[in-house]
Parts: structure tokens; C-alpha cells; sequence
């Protein structure tokens, strides 16, 4: 997709989340919405979800696309990094990222995005493709701003 078309589209499905999560504070109802609309949006997204920090572990939130692992290894692959660096963080190409977890094998780029309350994380917001160098800075910079929406 063009970096026009990605900026576009970006902006169109923020906007409509903007409406859209006025309609309750819950924070998973909200997780839900927010992955449900990127994934069906957004065709480069294969699997599209929240892992939320719970008692220590990192245990799968709301999610669209293939089974996705229900807890993962602490300090271990991308959306540990992300929480660990405090910072998104875009994998061009899976195989290469050091402790990689491979919920599905088909996955081959990667983007993961902290999620921030009280100057802590408590997730992340986990996108994966199954093209190599799917994700770019337009969408650190959308999917930055649309977290914030929660």
C-alpha cells in the first residue's frame, strides 16, 4: 500500500474510533473495538491484538485472526521488548529478532505498541503480518495515537 493511501486510511479509522469508543470506558470493550477495526481495515494485518500485564505475565487480550498463545514467556520475544524498551517497536522480518515466539509460523514482520497509564505499561498492542517489512513509521505513528484512545 502507498504511504498516501496508509496515511489516509489511518486517519479514517481513527476518526471512527474517536466516535466509536465514546460509548463506554471499558478498557476491553474498547481493546475489542479498536483490534475488530484495524484488522478488517488494514489488509497487510494478519493476526491484530492486545496482551495485557496481569499479576507479572502477559496474558493474550482481545484479538482477531489465527489462535494467538495465551500467555507468553516472560522476557522473551517482541512484546516483551516492547514493554522492557518502553517503546514501539517494528520487526522487519521475525526470523531475525533474537527470541522471537512464533505463535503462528506464518507471521513474518511484526509491530508492537506500549500501552501507558500512570507513567507504566500494562500491555501492548501486537500486529503481525505475513509479508517481510510490512509496517513502517506511519504506522508507529497511527497505531501510537490510536492506543492513547483507550
Amino acid at each position: 500500500m502507498n504511504k498516501d493511501l496508509l496515511e489516509r486510511r489511518y486517519k479514517r479509522i481513527y476518526n471512527q474510533l474517536s466516535d466509536l469508543l465514546l460509548k463506554t470506558n471499558d478498557r476491553i470493550a474498547r481493546m475489542a473495538t479498536i483490534v475488530a477495526l484495524l484488522h478488517h481495515k488494514m489488509p497487510h494485518f494478519f493476526w491484530t491484538g492486545f496482551y495485557r500485564i496481569v499479576n507479572g505475565e502477559l496474558i493474550v487480550g482481545p484479538y482477531q485472526g489465527p489462535l494467538a498463545c495465551q500467555v507468553l514467556e516472560k522476557n522473551k520475544g517482541v512484546c516483551w521488548a516492547c514493554i522492557n524498551r518502553r517503546e514501539t517497536i517494528i520487526v522487519p522480518d521475525v526470523e531475525k529478532f533474537p527470541g522471537h515466539i512464533a505463535c503462528d509460523p506464518r507471521s513474518r514482520s511484526e509491530i508492537t505498541v506500549p500501552l501507558w497509564e500512570d507513567n507504566k505499561v500494562y500491555g501492548v498492542l501486537d500486529v503481525d503480518s505475513k509479508e517481510l517489512n510490512a509496517f513502517c513509521e506511519i504506522d508507529r505513528f497511527w497505531l501510537e495515537k490510536i492506543v492513547k484512545l483507550l
